[in-house]
């Protein structure tokens, strides 16, 4: 249904000023007044849902497995980076308390993390550049269009087997299994099959479920294995992976439990502000190789000779009171990290 503007123009409350403004955005910023939000629970030692981020045994091995042409897939579709981030997700530990920290400072309703005395939030082009993902260009957006339909997981499930039991191993409730889909692809691969595209299809939807779209332990749901499936049809995924962490930051923050990717938001803190590059190092920072920034590469071209400005921030209250009293010139604004690379807004 369609409505003119002067419908409802005049339920919309006329401008005051900016001293009006400051105000109210000064409201805005209360953290603690908003009905349910963890900012005042000082008890809260860990995020509702970090559990469903366990190791995935399986993830790995299988990878290993995987026949050159099917990896030529993966990075033909834009998952160069991804891949790197799945092969080395054993080695990579959450910081869970610094998660935590984050989370406690996410407003709902401006999608931005509220600092001392500055808000700041990930941005589109940021995850595209962190990832490696295709990105928007400029103007794109008028030519994207979307059509609502049903999901039927079966059929996209079906590229790879139109086995019933397989299916009915691999699919529950609204919910796609992870585990059984990569016991399809070790089979597959051990018994050397040339079903690369299929086995490339099937590698996605396991990579990208622990990477970009985590949330059930192990699964994934229907809507996101759909977006997962269209990577091979040329279709950018970005906007869903961070739309996704911010309705999982939302979830969080006000009370709920925590599902989007986490990698995506230690990367974007690891940039702004946990490491700053230098030139001068001599040797390599430790806490560097340990962080997901050291196997990130492509556009980043992360260099591990940085200086940690976080070392010594350990536990919950410390990277409370380290976040919470973190100024501007702390944040960094332009990481040297993005080699000179500048976003510019619409």
């Amino acid at each position: 249904m369609k409505r003119n503007y002067s419908d409802f123009a005049e339920d919309i409350p006329a401008y005051s000023g900016p001293k009006a403004a400051r105000e109210t955005y000064a409201d805005l910023k209360q953290l603690s007044a908003i009905l349910g939000h963890i900012y005042t629970r000082s008890e809260l030692q860990i995020l509702p849902g970090q559990q469903r981020f366990s190791k995935m045994p399986w993830l790995v091995p299988m990878l290993e497995l995987l026949p050159p042409t099917s990896i030529g897939y993966l990075k033909e579709w834009g998952l160069s980076t991804v891949f790197v981030l799945a092969k080395n997700y054993n080695k990579l530990v959450h910081v869970w308390e610094s998660v935590t920290a984050m989370a406690e400072l996410w407003h709902p309703q401006t999608n931005s993390f509220i600092f001392l005395e500055f808000e700041a939030t990930i941005l589109l082009e940021e995850l595209e550049i962190m990832f490696g993902l295709p990105h928007y260009q400029m103007g794109e957006e008028f030519a994207i269009s979307y059509t609502v339909d049903q999901i039927n997981s079966w059929s996209i499930l079906a590229y790879i087997t139109t086995k019933k039991n397989d299916l009915y191993s691999m699919t529950s409730g609204m919910h796609v299994h992870l585990l059984p889909i990569a016991q399809w692809i070790t089979s597959q691969c051990k018994r050397k099959t040339t079903n690369y595209t299929a086995i490339a299809k099937a590698a996605a939807i396991c990579i990208c479920g622990v990477i970009l779209f985590p949330e059930a332990d192990g699964a994934i749901s229907f809507g996101n294995l759909s977006i997962i499936d269209s990577i091979s049809e040329g279709i950018k995924i970005g906007q869903a992976v961070l739309g996704f962490l911010y309705a999982g930051l939302t979830s969080a923050a006000l009370g709920g439990p925590f599902y989007g990717s986490v990698i995506a938001l230690e990367l974007w803190m690891g940039m702004h502000i946990q490491f700053r590059a230098v030139e001068d190092l001599t040797t390599e920072c430790k806490t560097m190789l340990n962080h997901r920034l050291a196997y990130v590469g492509g556009r980043l071209h992360i260099s591990p000779r940085a200086w940690c400005k976080t070392a010594q921030v350990k536990g919950i209250q410390a990277w409370r009171q380290y976040l919470r009293s973190l100024i501007v010139a702390d944040f960094d604004m332009r990481p040297r990290f993005m080699n000179g690379r500048t976003i510019h807004l619409p």
